[in-house]
């Protein structure tokens, strides 16, 4: 493929495999994916305009929020569709080169550690896991004024204890249940906790993980998700995917040419 009047961007690189994307599959600008086969492997790629992605308007543009969410959906179609038919070794967002002879340098360069990365990958998935609690309502307090100064803080001790005690039953719900899934899971890693003001996620995240299963035990992954949800009625647990494995791909994560 020819990246003439733009540049290279590069969504994953995979092993080749025979089924076909999806026919209407667009990608970042529009542009349909296409392959760029180099040896055991395939880079999945199409042209983007110099205009937006050479690397001073790349700078601004990543600083334009809804330039960048929209830029991260049309990423995610590729990878997401990708998944269905093989196992993608996923690259990060704007991963750019010149041409074409670009991207088969990166791929001659990584070419150990990419074959390295899709063998622990190959048949697996990415699957989600968030748990969230909502802060400790105070417990009512007495009709009329306390007794005495003393009573006051008598009363405050206790509902500080109280306070203490409920987060502390969550966050050891948030530990037993991620080493649980962890024994389920070929590998897991554990995220720093979202920001709720960023997220718009209610509830304090008290965890956020990823964890690496085979697609032959994602059924009984998920199932064992959902029982967890009936344990604790007051804290909230979200599972997403199947995804791309994103959050296993070290070392193999390459930087494209900005």
């Amino acid at each position: 493929m020819s990246a003439q009047g733009g540049l290279r961007y590069v969504y994953a690189v995979c092993r080749p495999f025979e089924a076909a994307l999806q026919a209407q599959l667009s990608g970042v600008g529009g542009s349909p994916p296409g392959l760029l086969r180099h040896h055991g492997l395939v880079a999945v790629v199409s042209t983007v305009p110099e205009s937006d992605f050479a690397e001073e308007p790349l700078r601004d543009h990543l600083e334009d929020l809804d330039w960048l969410a929209a830029t991260a959906r049309a990423h995610q179609g590729v990878i997401d569709a990708l998944t269905t038919v093989t196992t993608p070794l996923p690259l990060r967002l704007a991963t750019v080169f010149r041409d074409d002879s670009g991207v088969r340098t990166m791929m001659e360069a990584r070419e150990a550690d990419f074959l390295h990365v899709l063998d622990r990958l190959e048949g697996r998935v990415e699957w989600g896991v968030k748990l969230y609690a909502d802060p400790p309502e105070p417990p009512p307090r007495p009709a009329g004024r306390p007794a005495s100064g003393r009573d006051y803080l008598r009363q405050r001790r206790t509902d500080t204890r109280a306070h203490e005690e409920k987060w502390r039953v969550a966050e050891e719900f948030a530990r037993v249940l991620h080493e649980r899934l962890s024994r389920r899971a070929e590998d897991s890693r554990l995220h720093p906790p979202q920001n709720a003001a960023l997220s718009g996620a209610s509830g304090q995240n008290l965890l956020n993980a990823a964890y690496l299963v085979s697609r032959a035990d994602s059924e009984e992954f998920v199932e064992l998700v959902d029982r967890t949800k009936d344990e604790a009625p007051d804290i909230r647990v979200e599972l997403t995917g199947p995804w791309a494995a994103y959050s296993f791909t070290e070392p193999a994560e390459a930087e494209g040419q900005r």
